[in-house]
């Protein structure tokens, strides 16, 4: 059995969880999330928990179990508490603000970088070189968070860029170190 998909997910008191055919609805107090699950899987909601129960052991049902399992633990973490993700701009001139629904950064090109934010992700710009990205769906917080740091990836020899704040960038040395 997967050690994952056995486990329980705690329901918190203001979350519930419908489900209609494949369609698994989580709502909460931060928003409303869905998912079309696969047929085979099920849901069994006792106690405040919630169990994902399989059919059979056959490879492709151990599969969906795990996942199933971790997708809906996700979505009831994320109407109940949310998910941010924090990025830091690291160089000389490097800055970010927020102009209406649109992140502006300053990042040693030519020319500002805007990023219209997306309506379901909230962006907020500290001190100028710290960026949240909040938001109740994993998935969607993570991407903007993965496209905002692409535009300027952390480099190896300066450390200059957006790296996450928890991102350790491996440093090289320059072609002065190579004697």
């Amino acid at each position: 059995m997967s050690r994952i998909g056995k486990m329980a997910i705690a329901l918190p008191p203001k979350v519930e969880v419908n489900q209609r055919g494949t369609q698994v609805l989580v709502k909460g107090p931060k928003g409303t999330l869905s998912l079309d699950m696969h047929p085979d899987i099920s849901l069994e909601v006792a106690d405040a928990q919630l169990l994902v129960k399989r059919p059979s052991d056959g490879r492709r049902h151990r599969e969906l179990h795990g996942l199933v399992r971790s997708l809906v633990q996700n979505m009831v973490t994320g109407v109940s508490a949310g998910f941010e993700k924090s990025l830091h701009i690291e160089g000389v001139g490097y800055r970010a603000q927020l102009q209406g629904k649109a992140l502006t950064m300053s990042l040693g090109f030519s020319h500002p970088v805007t990023y219209a934010v997306p309506d379901d992700v909230t962006v907020e710009v500290k001190d100028q070189r710290g960026i949240a990205v909040r938001g109740i769906d994993k998935q969607r917080v993570g991407q903007v968070a993965a496209v905002i740091r692409g535009f300027k990836p952390p480099e190896p020899y300066k450390g200059t860029g957006i790296r996450y704040v928890d991102e350790r960038i491996r440093r090289k040395e320059g072609k002065s170190g190579a004697k």
